[in-house]
């Protein structure tokens, strides 16, 4: 099974992070830290409702099961 992430939607006004989800990754080998780009893009397409929601979508540290 692969590594969950924590998917959010940001509140820019009260400065909050509303969980929305969950991303699973199904890679063999660990991440960088700029490939997580592409991580917040797949949870963007998922979760977004709209284009503008697109930018208040950011995904969490990895979850420890």
């Amino acid at each position: 099974m692969g590594k969950a992430y924590k998917v959010y939607r940001v509140d820019y006004t009260t400065k909050m992070e509303i969980p929305i989800g969950t991303v699973t990754e199904r890679r063999n080998k660990p991440r960088g830290a700029e490939s997580h780009f592409g991580l917040m893009k797949l949870a963007r397409q998922m979760f977004a409702q709209s284009p503008e929601d697109q930018a208040r979508i950011v995904v969490g540290e990895e979850q420890v099961a």
